[in-house]
Protein backbone atom coordinates (compact mmCIF):
# COMPACT_ATOMS: atom_id res chain seq x y z
CA UNK A 1 0.00 0.00 0.00
CA UNK A 2 1.44 3.45 -1.13
CA UNK A 3 1.86 5.31 2.06
CA UNK A 4 0.14 9.25 2.03
CA UNK A 5 1.27 11.91 3.53
CA UNK A 6 3.47 15.22 3.36
CA UNK A 7 7.32 14.66 2.99
CA UNK A 8 10.15 17.17 3.45
CA UNK A 9 14.21 17.31 4.26
CA UNK A 10 15.34 17.88 7.27
CA UNK A 11 18.48 20.19 7.60
CA UNK A 12 20.30 16.92 7.82
CA UNK A 13 19.25 16.21 4.27
CA UNK A 14 17.07 13.73 5.01
CA UNK A 15 12.96 12.47 4.23
CA UNK A 16 11.19 12.73 6.71
CA UNK A 17 7.24 11.87 5.84
CA UNK A 18 4.17 12.53 8.29
CA UNK A 19 1.99 8.99 7.48
CA UNK A 20 -1.27 10.21 6.90
CA UNK A 21 -3.13 6.94 8.94
CA UNK A 22 -7.26 6.12 7.48
CA UNK A 23 -9.06 3.40 8.04
CA UNK A 24 -7.57 1.07 5.42
CA UNK A 25 -4.39 1.46 6.69
CA UNK A 26 -4.86 1.47 10.10
CA UNK A 27 -4.23 -1.85 11.63
CA UNK A 28 -1.13 -1.61 8.97
CA UNK A 29 0.42 1.29 10.61
CA UNK A 30 -0.43 0.71 14.36
CA UNK A 31 1.77 -2.78 13.57
CA UNK A 32 4.70 -0.71 12.68
CA UNK A 33 4.02 1.60 16.08
CA UNK A 34 3.95 -1.50 18.11
CA UNK A 35 7.42 -2.77 16.24
CA UNK A 36 9.08 0.37 17.40
CA UNK A 37 7.61 1.70 20.70
CA UNK A 38 10.22 -0.39 22.57
CA UNK A 39 13.04 1.33 20.66
CA UNK A 40 11.57 4.59 20.34
CA UNK A 41 10.04 5.22 23.87
CA UNK A 42 9.72 9.06 24.30
CA UNK A 43 6.27 9.81 22.60
CA UNK A 44 4.95 13.31 21.48
CA UNK A 45 1.18 14.12 21.01
CA UNK A 46 -0.96 16.31 19.57
CA UNK A 47 -4.87 16.49 18.70
CA UNK A 48 -6.54 18.44 16.71
CA UNK A 49 -10.32 18.71 18.24
CA UNK A 50 -13.64 21.48 17.41
CA UNK A 51 -13.13 24.40 20.24
CA UNK A 52 -14.12 24.74 23.63
CA UNK A 53 -18.04 25.47 23.08
CA UNK A 54 -19.23 25.14 26.66
CA UNK A 55 -18.35 26.91 30.21
CA UNK A 56 -19.74 25.22 33.48
CA UNK A 57 -21.66 27.08 36.06
CA UNK A 58 -21.28 27.02 39.62
CA UNK A 59 -18.81 27.36 42.49
CA UNK A 60 -15.83 25.90 42.37
CA UNK A 61 -13.04 24.89 45.16
CA UNK A 62 -9.91 26.49 43.15
CA UNK A 63 -9.50 27.51 39.34
CA UNK A 64 -8.20 24.34 38.65
CA UNK A 65 -11.50 22.24 39.26
CA UNK A 66 -13.01 25.02 37.08
CA UNK A 67 -10.58 24.21 33.83
CA UNK A 68 -11.20 20.72 34.82
CA UNK A 69 -15.26 21.07 34.45
CA UNK A 70 -14.57 23.31 31.41
CA UNK A 71 -12.08 20.22 30.03
CA UNK A 72 -14.94 17.88 30.97
CA UNK A 73 -17.91 19.06 29.68
CA UNK A 74 -16.16 20.28 26.00
CA UNK A 75 -14.55 16.49 25.68
CA UNK A 76 -17.90 14.86 27.01
CA UNK A 77 -19.69 16.74 24.26
CA UNK A 78 -17.12 16.65 21.01
CA UNK A 79 -14.94 14.69 19.27
CA UNK A 80 -11.34 14.30 17.98
CA UNK A 81 -10.63 15.34 14.62
CA UNK A 82 -7.00 14.29 14.33
CA UNK A 83 -4.04 12.80 16.58
CA UNK A 84 -0.41 13.47 15.73
CA UNK A 85 2.62 11.12 17.41
CA UNK A 86 5.74 11.73 17.21
CA UNK A 87 8.36 8.65 18.68
CA UNK A 88 11.47 9.42 19.54
CA UNK A 89 14.60 7.33 21.30
CA UNK A 90 17.03 8.90 24.00
CA UNK A 91 18.86 10.51 21.59
CA UNK A 92 16.23 12.06 19.73
CA UNK A 93 16.51 9.70 17.01
CA UNK A 94 13.54 9.06 14.66
CA UNK A 95 12.25 5.60 13.31
CA UNK A 96 13.04 5.53 9.84
CA UNK A 97 10.03 3.48 8.15
CA UNK A 98 11.17 2.61 4.24
CA UNK A 99 13.93 4.81 4.03
CA UNK A 100 11.73 7.66 5.45
CA UNK A 101 12.04 9.49 9.11
CA UNK A 102 8.26 8.68 10.06
CA UNK A 103 5.71 10.97 11.94
CA UNK A 104 1.97 9.30 11.75
CA UNK A 105 -1.48 11.57 11.66
CA UNK A 106 -4.30 9.69 12.18
CA UNK A 107 -7.47 11.61 10.86
CA UNK A 108 -10.70 10.34 12.69
CA UNK A 109 -14.21 10.11 10.68
CA UNK A 110 -16.76 11.23 13.30
CA UNK A 111 -16.64 14.96 13.56
CA UNK A 112 -19.19 16.50 10.92
CA UNK A 113 -19.48 20.42 10.28
CA UNK A 114 -22.82 19.73 9.13
CA UNK A 115 -24.22 18.46 12.71
CA UNK A 116 -21.77 18.93 14.92
CA UNK A 117 -21.12 21.73 17.59
CA UNK A 118 -17.89 23.47 17.19
CA UNK A 119 -15.89 26.93 17.85
CA UNK A 120 -15.31 28.94 14.58
CA UNK A 121 -12.67 29.95 15.28
CA UNK A 122 -10.87 26.57 16.03
CA UNK A 123 -12.60 25.27 12.98
CA UNK A 124 -11.42 28.04 10.18
CA UNK A 125 -7.39 27.07 11.96
CA UNK A 126 -7.49 23.84 11.31
CA UNK A 127 -9.40 24.48 7.61
CA UNK A 128 -6.34 26.89 6.86
CA UNK A 129 -3.84 24.94 7.71
CA UNK A 130 -5.26 22.10 5.26
CA UNK A 131 -7.57 19.69 7.38
CA UNK A 132 -10.09 18.17 4.43
CA UNK A 133 -13.08 17.33 6.51
CA UNK A 134 -14.95 15.96 3.83
CA UNK A 135 -12.39 13.71 3.35
CA UNK A 136 -12.25 12.81 7.20
CA UNK A 137 -15.82 11.89 7.00
CA UNK A 138 -15.20 9.45 4.05
CA UNK A 139 -12.19 8.10 4.69
CA UNK A 140 -11.83 8.65 8.28
CA UNK A 141 -10.93 6.28 11.08
CA UNK A 142 -13.65 4.82 13.45
CA UNK A 143 -12.60 5.98 16.87
CA UNK A 144 -14.09 2.70 18.72
CA UNK A 145 -11.77 0.08 16.54
CA UNK A 146 -8.71 3.04 16.98
CA UNK A 147 -9.34 2.85 20.41
CA UNK A 148 -9.08 -0.80 20.55
CA UNK A 149 -6.13 -1.21 18.58
CA UNK A 150 -4.46 1.55 20.87
CA UNK A 151 -5.06 -0.55 23.91
CA UNK A 152 -2.71 -3.44 22.68
CA UNK A 153 -0.16 -0.97 20.66
CA UNK A 154 2.17 -1.13 23.92
CA UNK A 155 2.54 2.55 24.01
CA UNK A 156 -0.40 3.19 26.61
CA UNK A 157 -0.48 0.57 30.34
CA UNK A 158 3.73 1.31 30.02
CA UNK A 159 5.63 3.08 32.44
CA UNK A 160 8.32 2.87 29.82
CA UNK A 161 6.85 5.52 27.24
CA UNK A 162 7.30 9.30 28.01
CA UNK A 163 4.66 11.02 26.56
CA UNK A 164 5.68 14.51 25.53
CA UNK A 165 3.04 17.43 25.32
CA UNK A 166 2.31 21.24 25.32
CA UNK A 167 -0.68 22.45 27.37
CA UNK A 168 -2.28 18.90 27.23
CA UNK A 169 -5.23 18.95 29.59
CA UNK A 170 -7.81 18.42 26.02
CA UNK A 171 -5.02 16.14 24.74
CA UNK A 172 -5.12 13.62 27.26
CA UNK A 173 -8.89 14.15 27.81
CA UNK A 174 -9.66 13.16 24.38
CA UNK A 175 -7.52 10.32 24.72
CA UNK A 176 -9.12 8.58 27.90
CA UNK A 177 -12.51 9.40 26.04
CA UNK A 178 -11.49 7.13 23.19
CA UNK A 179 -9.38 4.56 25.85
CA UNK A 180 -12.29 3.72 28.19
CA UNK A 181 -15.62 4.32 25.43
CA UNK A 182 -16.97 6.63 28.67
CA UNK A 183 -17.64 10.04 29.66
CA UNK A 184 -14.99 11.77 32.13
CA UNK A 185 -14.59 11.03 35.00
CA UNK A 186 -16.73 13.67 37.16
CA UNK A 187 -13.88 15.16 39.39
CA UNK A 188 -10.27 16.01 38.67
CA UNK A 189 -8.68 13.45 41.45
CA UNK A 190 -10.62 10.77 39.42
CA UNK A 191 -9.50 12.05 36.51
CA UNK A 192 -5.69 12.12 36.78
CA UNK A 193 -6.50 9.09 38.90
CA UNK A 194 -7.16 7.22 35.51
CA UNK A 195 -4.42 9.47 33.61
CA UNK A 196 -1.75 7.31 35.46
CA UNK A 197 -3.12 3.97 34.62
CA UNK A 198 -3.11 5.05 31.04
CA UNK A 199 -0.21 7.26 31.26
CA UNK A 200 2.23 6.72 33.80
CA UNK A 201 4.98 8.70 32.32
CA UNK A 202 4.02 12.34 31.62
CA UNK A 203 5.53 15.64 30.84
CA UNK A 204 3.70 18.69 29.74
CA UNK A 205 6.29 21.69 28.50
CA UNK A 206 3.96 24.09 29.22
CA UNK A 207 4.32 23.10 33.44
CA UNK A 208 8.21 22.57 32.78
CA UNK A 209 8.19 26.28 31.45
CA UNK A 210 7.76 27.79 35.05
CA UNK A 211 11.02 26.65 36.13
CA UNK A 212 13.70 28.17 33.03
CA UNK A 213 13.80 31.70 32.96
CA UNK A 214 12.26 34.02 30.37
CA UNK A 215 10.16 31.63 28.24
CA UNK A 216 6.58 32.10 27.57
CA UNK A 217 3.76 31.64 24.95
CA UNK A 218 2.84 28.89 23.39
CA UNK A 219 4.86 25.59 20.98
CA UNK A 220 5.30 28.40 18.37
CA UNK A 221 6.64 31.08 20.25
CA UNK A 222 8.55 28.62 22.47
CA UNK A 223 10.03 26.85 19.52
CA UNK A 224 10.95 30.18 18.02
CA UNK A 225 13.09 31.25 21.09
CA UNK A 226 14.70 28.34 21.42
CA UNK A 227 15.28 28.21 17.52
CA UNK A 228 13.78 24.78 17.47
CA UNK A 229 12.66 24.87 13.41
CA UNK A 230 9.12 23.43 12.48
CA UNK A 231 8.38 21.28 9.67
CA UNK A 232 5.20 20.60 8.22
CA UNK A 233 2.47 23.47 8.53
CA UNK A 234 1.25 24.57 11.55
CA UNK A 235 -2.70 23.42 13.38
CA UNK A 236 -1.69 19.83 11.90
CA UNK A 237 -1.23 17.37 14.84
CA UNK A 238 1.66 15.71 12.95
CA UNK A 239 3.77 18.28 12.50
CA UNK A 240 2.71 20.03 15.78
CA UNK A 241 3.69 16.50 17.50
CA UNK A 242 7.07 16.31 15.80
CA UNK A 243 7.08 19.96 17.17
CA UNK A 244 6.49 19.20 20.55
CA UNK A 245 9.18 16.19 20.48
CA UNK A 246 11.55 18.78 19.40
CA UNK A 247 11.01 21.60 21.80
CA UNK A 248 11.48 19.55 24.80
CA UNK A 249 14.97 17.54 23.50
CA UNK A 250 15.68 21.27 23.39
CA UNK A 251 14.23 22.47 26.64
CA UNK A 252 15.70 19.39 28.26
CA UNK A 253 19.41 19.81 27.09
CA UNK A 254 19.60 23.97 28.11
CA UNK A 255 17.31 24.34 31.43
CA UNK A 256 17.09 20.39 32.94
CA UNK A 257 20.89 18.85 32.54
CA UNK A 258 21.28 17.28 35.98
CA UNK A 259 19.75 13.55 35.27
CA UNK A 260 17.10 13.40 37.29
CA UNK A 261 16.34 17.63 36.79
CA UNK A 262 13.24 17.14 34.52
CA UNK A 263 11.65 13.36 36.24
CA UNK A 264 10.64 15.50 38.98
CA UNK A 265 8.24 17.36 37.17
CA UNK A 266 6.00 14.34 35.31
CA UNK A 267 2.63 13.55 35.77
CA UNK A 268 2.16 17.36 36.12
CA UNK A 269 -0.68 19.01 33.56
CA UNK A 270 -0.51 22.75 32.87
CA UNK A 271 -3.40 24.81 34.58
CA UNK A 272 -4.78 21.96 36.10
CA UNK A 273 -5.02 21.69 40.18
CA UNK A 274 -2.02 20.03 40.18
CA UNK A 275 0.59 22.75 38.86
CA UNK A 276 0.04 24.20 41.95
CA UNK A 277 -0.67 27.66 41.08
CA UNK A 278 -4.52 27.85 41.35
CA UNK A 279 -6.68 30.81 42.96
CA UNK A 280 -8.12 29.16 46.00
CA UNK A 281 -12.62 30.05 45.10
CA UNK A 282 -13.84 30.67 42.05
CA UNK A 283 -17.11 31.84 41.12
CA UNK A 284 -18.73 31.22 37.73
CA UNK A 285 -22.39 32.48 37.50
CA UNK A 286 -24.56 31.42 34.43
Amino acid sequence: MVVEGLTCQTPSGETLRVREVWQDNLAEEMELIRNIVDDYPFLAMDTEFPGVVARPVGHFKNSGEYHYQTLRCNVDMLKLIQLGMTFVNAEGKLPSCSGELSVWQFNFRHFKLSDDMYAQDSIELLKQSGIDFAQNEKRGIDVNQFGELLMTSGIVLNDEVRWITFHSGYDFGYLLKVLTCQALPTTEVDFFATMRVYFPIVYDIKYLMKFCTNLHGGLNKLAETLEVERLGPQHQAGSDSLLTASTFLKLKELFFTASDAVTKHQGILYGLSSDGTNEIVVNHEG
